[in-house]
């Protein structure tokens, strides 16, 4: 069976943000599209459901605006159809993994262009990230908050550009709101690092220690053995191990692997497949270790290494993912 990930729009080039020291370099497009989106339009959510179940989940979708073109904007227009088209095909192997326990919210937002994350220096690309996308995904959970939360504990998901998103939230958002953040049951922000520095600089907020504690970050990247020049991998990276969920670099085998969720070419729909990978921490670049032979590794973007599994780092481990969500979330009505 031939498989890959279901991953189809851009991956996200994300550098070091954590901080935000890099001061926002306005733009003349930036000064036009200052102001957030309504979220009160529907139109603006990708995800908008009932509120049937007693816990929700907050996801922020990777990099999905591609665009090439001559003079291409640096930021997605909030309608962007190719930019809809690919989240929603990444929210299948992504944000569905909450849904058996939460009701599931995601904004639109107007993310940045992969091709000027490629193409700008650091610290434009910074201050991009920093700007008009932290502008909505601010606007956005605020709202949540505000108007469909109703008091129920959460969780906060996301990937790649859209961890850097929740990092945004997790750091100014969450400090300046400590009743909301007593209610956090964990936030999976995978895909990008969550390093020491920034956990020093934010004492309101702690790393998981194991597969059950709450209030929590919870965070990888997955990788080859020997990959380098990783973008999304900063120095002194922290990592957690979406398997046996230690913070040590004990080793996880497939066999422990509760199922992939991966496209299979042959019958064109999303299976789950049986171990589908292992995982073991390299705790000097602070990233997880995979053998897997299932996919592939990142092709075509070199900003990633040649053994990077940044498209995968959700569907190698789907159900792991879904059964520590569920534990966490009992662990937190437990209290």
């Amino acid at each position: 069976m031939k498989t890959a990930a279901l991953v189809c729009g851009a991956l996200a080039v994300l550098t070091s943000c954590n901080n935000n020291n890099d001061k926002p370099v306005p733009t003349n497009q930036e000064s036009e599209q200052s102001k957030a989106p309504d979220y009160s339009d529907k139109n603006n959510w990708m995800k908008l459901p009932e509120a049937t179940k007693d816990v929700d989940c907050f996801y922020v979708y990777p990099t999905e605006y591609n665009d090439a073109s001559e003079g291409a904007s640096t930021f997605a227009d909030i309608n962007d159809t190719n930019m809809r088209t690919t989240a929603g095909r990444t929210y299948l192997v992504q944000g569905t993994a909450f849904e058996e326990v939460a009701n599931v919210f995601a904004p639109y937002y107007r993310q940045v262009n992969m091709q000027a994350l490629i193409s700008l220096p650091t610290t434009e690309r910074n201050a991009a990230l920093s700007s008009i996308p932290k502008t909505d995904i601010l606007a956005a959970i605020d709202y949540y908050f505000k108007n469909l939360n109703g008091g129920r504990p959460f969780i906060l998901a996301s990937h790649s550009q859209g961890s850097i998103m929740q990092s945004f939230v997790l750091a100014e958002y969450m400090k300046a709101h400590p009743e909301y953040l007593k209610r956090m049951i964990a936030a999976y922000v995978i895909g990008y690092s969550i390093t020491k520095d920034y956990l020093k600089v934010n004492p309101h907020l702690k790393f998981a220690e194991g597969s059950d504690d709450t209030g929590v970050i919870i965070s990888y990247n997955t990788e080859a053995a020997g990959n380098e020049n990783n973008i999304v991998v900063l120095p002194d990276a922290t990592s957690i191990n979406p398997i046996n969920w230690k913070r040590d670099d004990t080793y996880a085998s497939a066999e422990e692997n509760l199922g992939g969720y991966l496209f299979n070419y042959e019958t064109k729909k999303l299976e789950i497949v049986p171990h589908a990978a292992d995982a073991q921490i390299d705790l000097k670049r602070g990233v997880v270790i995979t053998t897997t032979k299932v996919v592939e590794p990142v092709s075509g973007l070199t900003a990633f290494g040649t053994g990077s599994y940044h498209e995968n780092d959700y569907d190698l481990y789907y159900n792991n993912i879904k059964a520590n969500v569920a534990k966490r979330v009992a662990a937190y009505k437990a209290k």
